[in-house]
């Protein structure tokens, strides 16, 4: 399902924080989130990798889960999962439906002439009203801003991680590693174990700072989480064993932190009951994947959805293993405010060419004024056009064409290729002239 009226409504709102609305109105609904234990994962990035492994490892064990994440980048049905997979049109368009007569009744009952729920807000009753009704045994579910104020703080987490900390959406949650942590911090729960990923140490700091006040038992990497990269595959360890012979579908050295985290949960929730073999938990990491997440779509095209610094930072460090097939050219779309120059660097040394872009999304830069905004940086640089007519011509003329800036810019290529737009084409096939 690409749209839904009543979702493209209130996606008009914007974002408003705050935990006030969803709770009164999760209470109409007869609180569906604490329909089964819940993992509760927050981080700048890393958290939807987490959120797909721990739920692989899970099905892999016979669990029934739920998991929802956000954003999506092709289907709404992506925010709503049921062992891994989106759920179908009719469970999703059925569930709602029934949160927006649920919402107006409720509405109605205090005379008020809207419904006040945000997209997120709407969206994450969506997804607590289908694990309810499905009767999963346990929910991942990926935090969508920041932490403290975010609508799916609503949960009792048998299990939180905090996946990694960068400066991002610092207009809302603040301009420092340690004040970002703070608002990531605010889904810990009084004594529910805490698993954390790698970090500057002022956000560690301030992170650990909470946990203890809360009685958190917390687990970090270099003390508690320990993992090694070898030819037969990761060994990861936690305080709960070790596992070896780890092998990740996701690529880049930055999953092999995100595997380590999902361990970490996972090994929490063994600690606390739940049937986790390590052949489980093997098979579930080595078949987790996330679209858009530094994803191969074929020969000479590659998708992934980095839109700020740490991101690029590891998509560059996973180019630079990859031999230089010969032209590589960087197709770059991203939303407004955010520093085009500063997250695109990383990248540079790595491509011969930086063509912009833009995706459907209402807030995508226009790829001129995307283009003016890089044309102080040392790289040969174009302005396309829409991703629909700019990806086939790159992708003929590049020998490899890498497509990020942005999770809906790499769903959008995605799109490209699997509805065939890119069949008969071959990377490099076509020459570009020489100017003059």
């Amino acid at each position: 399902m690409r749209s839904h009226p009543i979702l493209d409504q209130l996606g008009e709102l914007g974002v408003r924080l705050g935990l006030d609305r969803i709770k009164a109105f999760l209470q109409v609904l007869g609180e569906p989130q604490f329909a089964c234990p819940v993992v509760h994962v927050a981080g700048t990035n890393g958290k939807g990798s987490v959120s797909a492994y721990v739920t692989e490892a899970l099905v892999a064990a016979g669990y029934r889960v739920g998991t929802t994440v956000s954003p999506h980048l092709e289907a709404i049905n992506e925010r709503v999962m049921i062992n891994g997979l989106p759920v179908d049109d009719p469970t999703l368009t059925e569930a709602i439906e029934a949160i927006d007569r649920a919402r107006w009744d409720w509405a109605r009952s205090f005379g008020m002439e809207s419904a006040p729920l945000t997209y997120f807000e709407f969206i994450t009753c969506v997804a607590f009203h289908v694990f309810a009704t499905q009767q999963v045994d346990v929910a991942v579910v990926e935090v969508g801003l920041g932490g403290r104020l975010d609508a799916t703080n609503v949960v009792r987490p048998v299990v939180t991680a905090i996946t990694q900390i960068g400066l991002d959406h610092t207009e809302v949650l603040g301009d420092t590693y340690e004040a970002i942590a703070v608002e990531k911090a605010g889904i810990l729960k009084a004594g529910v174990p805490l698993i954390l990923g790698t970090m500057p140490g002022e956000a560690r700091a301030a992170i650990e700072r909470r946990a203890t006040a809360m009685g958190c038992p917390t687990w970090y990497p270099g003390r508690h989480l320990l993992r090694e990269q070898r030819k037969e595959g990761w060994i990861l360890t936690t305080p709960e064993g070790r596992l070896e012979q780890v092998t990740l579908a996701m690529p880049g050295a930055h999953q092999g932190s995100n595997a380590l985290v999902a361990l970490g949960v996972l090994h929490a929730l063994r600690r606390q009951g739940f049937h986790l073999s390590d052949d489980a938990i093997r098979a579930g990491l080595s078949r987790a994947r996330m679209p858009g997440r530094v994803e191969v779509l074929r020969e000479g095209l590659i998708a992934d959805g980095s839109h700020n610094l740490d991101g690029t930072r590891a998509l560059a460090a996973w180019l630079a293993t990859r031999p230089r097939p010969g032209r590589r050219i960087l197709l770059w779309g991203m939303g407004e405010g955010r520093d085009a120059a500063e997250i695109i660097a990383p990248l540079l040394p790595l491509v011969d060419e930086v063509v912009t872009t833009r995706c459907r999304h209402p807030k995508a830069r226009d790829p001129m004024e995307l283009a003016h905004a890089l044309q102080e940086l040392d790289i040969v640089l174009a302005a396309g056009d829409a991703i629909e007519t700019t990806l086939p011509e790159v992708f003929v003329e590049a020998d490899e064409t890498v497509v990020a800036g942005s999770l809906f810019v790499a769903g959008a290529a995605r799109a490209i290729y699997y509805s065939g737009g890119l069949d008969g084409l071959e990377p490099g096939s076509v020459v570009p002239e020489e100017d003059g």
